[in-house]
């Protein structure tokens, strides 16, 4: 089967930019996990989702920030496996309104944009109001991005796939950690349900 034309894909009318915790207390300065935190920063994840952000704006396209938050009471959190464990040690409080359950200034919220926030599971598909409210905005791809790539952005993708939408992934504006294993889960997993691509190949197919 040939490979799906992008500009076809991310018709601005159909498509939506979701950001997977793209917020303070994950990409900022309160990163509750530092290391995933870095290798973003060395990848210049949060600069290159800043410029295809003013792109999609730009062109109608819906941006939707995915928010997790956690009561500091754990009230209607999972606590089944050992990240919410880590998450919770980290002694940074993800209640709702705190500070880093906010998304990161450079990314928005702007106007017109969506925010989902949710206080359980891993992936915004089925904690939040995402799926519905996509659909009644007519929505056939998600452009994923953000973090991380060992849990919760990988969630979203096979969310997404197992919900019908074609998924398009940004390469360099996602980040996990170690970063090479990162690459390693893209290449011979992610690569398979998504259109991997870059950030530049994007703008330009809006263009």
């Amino acid at each position: 089967m040939p490979a799906p034309d992008l500009r076809e894909l991310v018709l601005p009318a159909r498509t939506a930019v979701v950001l997977q915790e793209c917020q303070r207390g994950v990409l900022g300065e309160q990163a509750v996990f530092p290391a995933l935190a870095e290798v973003a920063r060395e990848r210049g994840v949060v600069p290159n989702i800043a410029r295809l952000l003013v792109a999609a704006r730009a062109v109608g396209v819906t941006v939707a920030h995915a928010i997790a938050e956690r009561r500091d009471d754990l009230r209607g959190s999972n606590t089944n496996a050992r990240i919410y464990a880590a998450a919770a040690r980290s002694g940074v409080s993800f209640a709702p309104g705190s500070q880093a359950t906010q998304p990161l200034p450079e990314l928005g919220p702007a106007g017109g944009d969506l925010v989902f926030r949710r206080l359980h599971g891993i992936g915004p598909m089925y904690g939040t109001d995402l799926d519905p409210v996509l659909r009644n905005l007519g929505i056939a791809t998600i452009v994923a991005v953000g973090v991380s790539v060992n849990v919760g952005l990988t969630d979203l993708v096979f969310d997404a796939c197992n919900a019908g939408y074609q998924v398009v992934l940004p390469t360099d504006a996602v980040a996990g950690v170690p970063a090479d294993y990162a690459d390693a889960v893209i290449e011979h997993t992610l690569s398979l349900l998504a259109t991997t691509t870059t950030v530049d190949d994007v703008i330009a197919a809006w263009t």
